[in-house]
């Protein structure tokens, strides 16, 4: 059986714990990402620093050299038109043929070069004849010289400076063909190399800008890391610098609500909607000068500010007398549409109140629980200077990677009920039956795994470091089945969500990042093997600075997972989805 990990620095607890701000939307974003659990299977993602892009680069580059038989310059360009997709690139190959795939790309491979040397040639743009050393043939054929006004040179400057310098086409009407990088790359580091500089740069970031599956990593200030998952856009990912993001809007991981749901939500709760809410529900505005006044008494007759006095049943401006039958010249007995306005606006604010309440709760027991691990790495270093035969508390550590994760869990699942079961985004796609049941059927999940999140955090307070051997045992037993009871549930959660609640409503816009029992998955470095595996196969080395950490195995993939330690006293960690009984008896 594989372990989550092996030490308890493996478990990779955040040092930020005690400068949690206040800001309860961003409560969780940066902290509790190290106390997910390690993944036993092979990580689907890849952490790409700026001295491994190269390499990262150039294993595609490989891949299409090989298939295709084209240069390095070639098949770049061919990758940058189709987005570093490989898969779509050999596709196209498949289904429309090699001729197709180069002239829609721009692709012209040596039809045009001209064997025989002349000692001079004509510029198309010139009409004169100049040196053959001073203009320049591209494979498109078509001739120019490099460094007048009108040539190479200062096309290759205009476009660099449009952000045009990753397809810079042949200057010759209507001509398609995509200039050979490595004249582009010649010509302007004669006269202006930091424009050459950039070009190349432009060139290598290309991978990530223009690459569905590589993404910036949102971390601010910037560790300047990008990640590449070979999994669906829809999955969360931790990058080695410690954050955890939603790959597909690149915001805080916040499964399981969609990105729709959370960008809404983060929204709701940063702006000032609820303020205005609240305003409306007790304000009325000033019919002279309409200013939000606000009713301090009894009486039905206000006065703003500005003088203006008016009837606070319906708005409207009256005179100063007030009686016990009328206010003067005016009468408002009838109903308006403004007071049901008015309810509408006073249920919708009671209603966000009721789910934002929940949410900063268990946002809140996050910041509380998340000063746990001080204490409970306290309890152990007791507990292991004991005279006792037990000497492996990692259940301890796993028990609080379950509880973290699954508040999480919880404290996003109120925002994703708001949006459910609100008129905002569903309201024209379920019947109000079809939604009671659908709710009914959330809830009584959402209540479960809530009862199971408490007693988990109840039993982890125990201060199980002056208990004896029996006892800690009994603990042990109730830490491990409850944990495997929220992973359960958890997983209950969301394949309801899936199936159940969002089902075809909208799947393609709502769709969820799916659950992952031991945690979100914290993506692996990028080998620099992959720089020397593509200079053994011949592909030409622009640059001497990529370097990378760890290595590739045989088969070529990355390295699998860190290599496992043995934890204490040789035991390693155990599986949390497996029963109580079984791991005992291993």
């Amino acid at each position: 059986m594989d372990d989550y990990a092996s030490t308890d620095e493996e478990y990779r607890y955040s040092d930020q714990d005690d400068s949690l701000d206040d800001d309860d939307d961003d409560a969780f974003e940066n902290d509790g990402q190290d106390y997910g659990l390690l993944s036993s299977k092979a990580p689907t993602s890849q952490v790409i620093t700026k001295e491994s892009l190269l390499a990262a680069q150039r294993d595609d580059l490989r891949r299409v050299m090989e298939m295709l038989s084209v240069r390095e310059q070639h098949a770049r360009t061919l990758l940058i038109y189709h987005r570093w997709d490989v898969e779509k690139l050999f596709a196209v190959y498949v289904d429309r043929g090699k001729e197709f795939l180069f002239r829609e790309a721009g692709v012209s491979v040596d039809e045009h070069r001209d064997s025989v040397v002349h000692a001079s040639v004509m510029c198309e743009i010139c009409i004169e004849d100049v040196p053959s050393d001073e203009a320049t043939r591209m494979d498109c054929g078509h001739c120019f010289c490099n460094s007048s006004f009108t040539g190479w040179t200062e096309h290759f400057i205009v476009k660099i400076n449009e952000g045009q310098s990753k397809r810079i086409r042949c200057m010759a009407h209507k001509c398609n063909s995509i200039c050979d990088e490595a004249v582009v790359r010649t010509l302007l580091s004669k006269k202006h190399p930091d424009l050459a500089e950039k070009y190349e740069r432009f060139l290598l970031e290309s991978y990530i800008e223009d690459n569905k599956r590589v993404k910036w990593c949102p971390s601010v200030p910037h560790c300047g890391n990008a990640v590449r998952t070979e999994d669906d856009n829809l999955c969360e990912v931790e990058c080695s610098c410690g954050e955890q993001f939603c790959f597909n809007c690149l915001s805080e991981a916040h499964s399981p609500c969609s990105c729709l749901m959370w960008e809404l939500w983060t929204k709701k709760c940063r702006d000032e909607s609820e303020t205005v809410n609240w305003i409306t529900v007790h304000t009325k505005p000033c019919p002279k000068c309409h200013k939000p006044v606000e009713k301090n008494g009894g009486c039905n007759l206000v006065s703003c500010i500005c003088g203006q006095a008016f009837c606070w049943l319906c708005g409207g401006a009256t005179g100063r007398d007030h009686t016990w039958s009328s206010i003067a010249g005016h009468s408002c007995g009838r109903y308006k549409e403004q007071e049901k306005t008015a309810e509408r606006a006073k249920r919708d604010l009671y209603r966000y109140m009721h789910y934002h309440n929940r949410y900063k709760a268990h946002t809140d027991s996050f910041k509380l629980e998340s000063k746990l691990k001080e204490n409970i790495q306290g309890k152990i270093a007791i507990s292991e200077e004991k005279d006792s035969t037990l000497r492996d508390y990692s259940w301890v550590n796993n028990g609080l990677s379950r509880l973290f994760r699954s508040r999480r869990v919880l404290s996003y699942s109120y925002a994703f009920a708001f949006y459910m079961f609100g008129d905002e985004l569903f309201k024209d796609e379920m019947s109000e039956a079809q939604r009671e049941i659908k709710q009914n059927l959330f809830e009584d999940q959402q209540q479960q795994l809530e009862g199971n999140v408490e007693k988990l955090s109840k039993i982890l307070e125990e201060p199980f470091e002056t208990f004896q051997d029996a006892k800690v045992m009994e603990l042990r037993m109730q830490i491990i089945n409850v944990s495997t009871i929220i992973d359960k549930l958890c997983q209950k959660m969301y394949d309801c969500i899936e199936n159940d609640l969002l089902g075809s409503l909208h799947l393609g816009v709502h769709s969820i990042a799916p659950y992952k029992s031991k945690g979100i998955e914290r993506a692996s470095e990028l080998s620099d093997c992959w720089n020397n595996k593509a200079n053994n196969t011949g592909v030409t080395t622009d640059h001497d600075w990529a370097s990378g950490s760890g290595c590739r195995d045989e088969s070529g993939c990355s390295s699998r997972k860190r290599a496992r330690k043995e934890g204490v006293g040789g035991a390693g960690f155990f599986d949390l989805n497996l029963p109580a009984e079984f791991v005992d008896r291993n």
